[in-house]
């Protein structure tokens, strides 16, 4: 890799940049109403901004006050050649740029604390509203870029907020009031100073119009990068037993580029911008003194050394606003870009609400029946006119190839998606006339991936049922076969584990998993494979584990090793959507149907 990346050409020069700025698909699709949304988090602190909006005018005011009186310092005391009174001005202008410092430092310290509230608050609402969002949302996006919306565009947000909410306010008071006293001053060096807006406007919009665009790509390149990134690391067990270390580098560089590009003309472009204003301050400097010398030396009065003077420092504090409010602007753009990306979260679809008639079920007795149920996921048919039934403490086995719909039944179940048409009613109700999170109340899942959280065993198991007493967890834990290694390690039950469960095997995560829906006490069960990729003793004892889980409860098992099965109450065959066949296993068996065939294949696969 090191070789290939030798001989690569100037990166830079891949990217035509008027291809990059011209593409109006990078654009913002609505900054204003993207800043809309932002002021509105903002304007819950008007206590606090109203200090520091009182604060920039102090500064403001006092910052076109001290040129004012260094000016008429040298017009009356200097020029005149008197000390009488100098002492008393030089006092006031100490005492004037020390309330200038104090605040400045004030509107610094009571902005941070309103950036950090806001963005507390804007973190807060997308954190809120990934748990109103439905499972299918997260089915289709990385989960590493929708955590690159949570850090790194909230902090460009956060950033944007501290640096430029009050350089913008502060900016456009200095630039009226220097105007003001400008043209109180000399209307005719006033319009020498303005002559140089045309050029700058003519710059700016050059530049801000290239800026914008770059700023949106380089959020998103910086998205997908986080999103690779945190898949590549999450599946680099994976990556290491195919030996795709070089494949996954190579695609990291390709996006790593691709955020090199975009950042690289983001930052050259807005870069011109202090070059462009410096180089039109000395401009301007050089027309004040050669325009205010003339005047000075022809003796009119109209202007005089001191307001040349004047002019020069106000020339700075003209141009420098300019500067600061185009500066302010290009990161302005950049943090729209950034909270473009969060608010596109905010407005996702959430999760459909209850229907008004919805109601509780204070207990089940797990009866579940499909009747013609029909589903279809992105105008794909995935269930077509599925019927069947699972009496209370009945087990039901799903099976069939990859795609054929195992897994939508139980998502149809669990209401993680709404069928299209037909009905799936629990002891006689409509799903859709009960209350999601109480229909999920009354189940629980074993998985072929078992999850655990960066927390203790004890809590881990706990997540079942989050009032559990310490002796209803270990109760759970003896049952599902997990007591006895739990004990065996370093800190028992408050061993802290991290998501991937490092320090335990497969086998012991799925028996804490166990214990964690033996602990919900639900009415139904659903099994994904869950003693899939384990070890004959340890399979043994989830299997014994599960049977006490399973006992008494209506239980939905998908199954890809149909040894596991055998003792289901109905075996349903599911291919392209449809039940083919169902049955208990000695039934389907005498059917010499696709069941039959299926299971005389693994029998063979496990024979050789």
């Amino acid at each position: 890799m090191r070789n290939n990346q030798l001989k690569e050409p100037f990166l830079y020069e891949k990217i035509p940049l008027e291809k990059i700025t011209t593409d109006k698909k990078k654009k913002a699709k609505n900054t204003a109403g993207t800043i809309k949304r932002i002021w509105t988090y903002l304007a819950r602190e008007k206590g606090k901004l109203l200090l520091v909006i009182f604060m920039v005018l102090i500064s403001s005011g006092l910052s076109l006050l001290g040129p004012f009186m260094i000016g008429m310092a040298i017009d009356d005391f200097i020029v005149t050649q008197q000390s009488a009174g100098l002492g008393i001005l030089l006092i006031w202008l100490v005492v004037i740029y020390l309330f200038h410092s104090l605040s400045i430092f004030l509107q610094n310290f009571w902005m941070v604390g309103i950036a950090q509230n806001t963005v507390y608050t804007l973190r807060s609402d997308l954190f809120h509203q990934f748990h109103r969002l439905p499972i299918s949302y997260f089915d289709k996006r990385q989960h590493g870029e929708l955590m690159s919306r949570v850090t790194n565009d909230i902090d460009n947000v956060n950033n944007t907020l501290n640096q430029s909410v009050i350089q913008i306010f502060a900016s456009i008071l200095t630039l009226v009031g220097t105007v003001s006293v400008m043209l109180y001053l000399s209307p005719i060096l006033t319009l020498v100073t303005m002559s140089i807006i045309p050029f700058m406007f003519l710059g700016m919009k050059w530049i801000t119009k290239r800026t914008g665009p770059l700023y949106k790509l380089q959020q998103n390149d910086l998205g997908e990068v986080n999103g690779y990134v945190e898949e590549i690391v999450s599946g680099q067990h994976i990556v290491k037993t195919f030996s795709q270390e070089n494949r996954v580098i190579r695609e990291f560089e390709e996006r790593n580029k691709k955020l090199n590009r975009s950042g690289f003309w983001a930052l050259t472009i807005s870069g011109f911008i202090p070059k462009v204003m410096n180089m039109l301050n000395f401009l301007s400097f050089g027309l004040i003194a050669l325009v205010g010398g003339i005047l000075a030396i022809n003796g009119t009065g109209i202007v005089t050394v001191g307001i040349i003077v004047i002019f020069t420092e106000y020339a700075r504090q003209f141009t420098r606003p300019l500067n600061e409010l185009s500066n302010q602007f290009n990161i302005l753009l950049s943090a729209v870009a950034g909270a473009e990306r969060v608010f596109q979260v905010m407005d996702e679809t959430q999760e459909e609400t209850d229907e008004k008639n919805a109601k509780e079920l204070p207990s089940t007795t797990g009866k579940v029946i499909f009747d013609n149920v029909s589903f279809a996921y992105e105008d794909t048919p995935i269930l077509k006119e599925v019927s069947f039934e699972a009496n209370p403490g009945e087990t039901v086995a799903f099976v069939g190839h990859t795609g054929a719909g195992k897994t939508t039944i139980i998502n149809l179940i669990s209401r993680f998606y709404n069928y299209d048409s037909g009905k799936i009613t629990l002891d006689g109700i409509d799903l859709k006339n009960i209350k999601r999170s109480n229909l999920r109340k009354h189940m629980a899942f074993v998985l072929q991936d078992s999850f655990l959280f960066h927390d203790t065993i004890r809590e881990n198991i706990r997540y079942g049922r989050l009032d559990a007493t310490d002796q209803e967890v270990i109760q759970a834990a003896q049952d599902a076969n997990a007591h006895d290694f739990i004990e065996r390690l370093p800190d028992g039950y408050d061993t802290v584990l991290d998501q991937e469960g490092s320090g335990i095997s497969q086998g012991q995560k799925q028996l804490l998993t166990i214990a964690r829906a033996l602990l919900a006490e639900p009415s139904i069960l659903v099994l994904d494979e869950a003693t899939s990729n384990i070890d004959t003793i340890t399979e043994l004892k989830i299997q014994d584990a599960l049977k006490r889980l399973m006992h008494g409860r209506t239980s939905f098992v998908i199954a890809h090793r149909l040894n596991t099965i055998q003792e289901a109450d109905n075996i349903i065959m599911l291919e392209d959507g449809e039940i083919i066949e169902k049955g208990s296993h000695d039934n389907l068996l005498n059917q010499y149907g696709k069941y039959y065939e299926l299971y005389k294949g693994q029998l063979l696969e496990k024979a050789t």
